[in-house]
Order: C-alpha cells, then structure tokens, then sequence
C-alpha cells in the first residue's frame, strides 16, 4: 500500500497579505486535505519571519481544528528548547481533551529563528538544546501518568497521551528517536543531506515503546503539481526566486535581474539545493516522483510542503497530488501502538 500522504503548512504570508488571510488559507487547505483523505496537517514553529505565520502554533491548531472535524493536526514542530516542558504540556494537553483523538506533537531542537531573537526576545540560551532529551522526557511523563517533578502535575494534560514525534535533520534526532521508540520526522523538505544515513540509522537503532511498536519515518518533500507541467515548472521557478529574495535580499527591491544573478551565487545555489527533493509537474509527474522518493527514503509517510506562490495554485497542488495517488485515510500512529 502506498505510503500515507499528509502536509506541513507553514503558513505563508505572500506579498500584500496580511496573518489573517494566512490563516484563512490555512483552514482552507485542511479542510480540503479531510476531504481529499490526507492523514495529518502540521505547522512549525518560526519567529521573526515575515513571510510565515505559525509561530503561535498551539493557537493555529486550535483555530484550524475547530473548523474541521475528523483530521488529525499537530505541530511539525515545536521548539521544545524555546519553552517549558510544562507549558507545552498544558498547551497540548488542552487542545487534546478539545478535539480527542486529532492531536500530534512533533519536537525539534532547532532555533527556530535569527540569534538575535533567540537571545534576546525569546530569552533562550546557547546552551537550551543540550537539554532536549531530558525536556523530551519530562514533556512526556507531563502527558502521560507520571510526572518527573514531584508535586507538579499537567492540568490538562496529564494522561491525554498525545503521541510525541521527533524532528530531525541529523543523526542526533534520528538516534534519540530510536532510542525512546518514537516516531522520527526527517526534514528533507528543506535538509536532504543526511536522510538516508539518518533513516538506517533510525531503524537499526529502534528500541520498541509503549506509543510505538515498530518504527515510523516521515520524510518530508516539496510538492508543485499543476495542470500543466510548463505551469509547474514556472511556479516551482517564482518560488526559489522569492526565497532567494527573502534570505539574500536583506530587504532590497530587486528586480528579475539581480535576483538571477544571486540565484547563481554561491549562497544561492545552496539554497537551491535545500530543496533537492521536490515533485514538480503534472499529477502524474508527481506521483511518479513520489513513489519513487518514498522507496529511496525508506518512508513509512511522506508530509508534503506546497509551496506554490498562490492560494489557489497551492490548494491545486495538495488537490492533484492526493488524486495522482489515490490516497485513503489511515492512522498510522494508532496501528503501530502496542
């Protein structure tokens, strides 16, 4: 059976638009994914990025989950270094006795933002990420029947359960999710380098648990279908040119020329290659590269990234990949429960 299909939506703010009409994007394209039987929706936490808007991203699942019905939602993922596990126990906990059996809670260890913002706005200290294994503990036992401080519980949140997911773009992640028998998202979307090492090493290494019998690898990729593979292809082109804008332009006005010439830079063709696993095409084109792409990174779950520069072009694209691959809804974190 086919790999189950789901999307990270990182809520983009384009050019003339405001949070708002991110956020009602937002909703737009999850209930079109529950309609078209996508297994989850996720949204990562950024700060100080104009162009993305899920930095609040307890409340942005709340507002999507209340307007949808059956579709799990969750977090791909939250920062766990840039906050107290307890907080985001109460946070998930909360959003969990809301709308049972929906949510998921993807960790990362990454900043999630510029060194300015991380020390002095968000308060965090170069040395928070060393921690994240023992947060990662500590969140858990919140969430679950037995709490790792004496005297302090998770009110909501103790007990709820709500499956944990750890995120990753290096072996580090890999080998903690292996370890504590945890799901293991792997960034490829925006990190390729490392997947194959980091997925073998995932699966050599897992150790079963109580949430997860055998492991589970979700790989992310980039996705722009189109009704045309010409239209693709001249999407997926605006798109690494507003990105190269966005990171090297430091805010300059340029114009078609310059951002050629940086997309040719150095700096750019790194960028460029961030986004080595992309399918970009016609349904038929993408779910060629898709299948493909989930055998060569051993996938259990592919989460897709639309990032085609318009609403309607990205609604187009989940639309046209879930109906290339004929996918049906599945609870993957469920069946692999003990």
């Amino acid at each position: 059976m086919p790999a189950p299909l789901s999307i990270l939506d990182l809520a983009f703010v384009r050019a003339g638009e405001t949070p708002r009409e991110s956020f009602r994007a937002s909703v737009r394209l999850a209930q079109l994914a529950e309609r078209l039987g996508y297994a989850r929706v996720w949204y990562a936490e950024h700060h100080n990025i104009p162009t993305i808007a899920s930095s609040a991203t307890s409340v942005l699942i709340a507002h999507v989950a209340a307007q949808t019905e059956r579709i799990r939602l969750g977090a791909g993922g939250i920062m766990l270094p840039n906050h107290a596990p307890l907080l985001i126990a109460e946070q998930f906990g909360t959003l969990e006795c809301l709308h049972p059996g929906r949510i998921d809670l993807g960790l990362g260890r990454a900043p999630g933002s510029d060194q300015n913002t991380l020390l002095r706005a968000l308060r965090r200290t170069p040395e928070a990420a060393e921690s994240f294994p023992r947060d990662v503990l500590e969140l858990q036992a919140f969430l679950g029947d037995q709490s790792r401080i004496a005297g302090v519980t998770a009110i909501p949140g103790r007990g709820t359960n709500v499956p944990l997911y750890i995120l990753g773009s290096s072996l580090f992640g890999a080998q903690l999710a292996a370890s504590l028998g945890l799901p293991y998202a792997f960034a490829s979307h925006f990190a390729p380098s490392a997947l194959e090492e980091a997925v073998a090493l995932y699966r050599r290494e897992f150790r079963p648990s109580a949430q997860l019998a055998r492991p589970w690898v979700i790989a992310g990729v980039n996705v722009v279908a189109a009704d045309s593979a010409e239209d693709a292809a001249a999407q997926f082109a605006t798109v690494k040119r507003l990105r190269v804008k966005a990171l090297l332009g430091r805010g300059r006005e340029l114009d078609d020329e310059q951002i050629d010439a940086l997309l040719k830079s150095p700096e750019g063709i790194y960028l460029s290659a961030m986004a080595r696993y992309a399918a970009v095409g016609t349904a038929a084109e993408v779910r060629d590269y898709l299948d493909q792409f989930a055998r060569h990174a051993d996938a259990d779950e592919l989460i897709t990234v639309h990032p085609s520069p318009s609403v309607e072009a990205r609604l187009r694209s989940v639309e046209l990949a879930a109906a290339a691959l004929q996918r049906v809804e599945r609870r993957p974190e469920k069946e692999q429960r003990r």
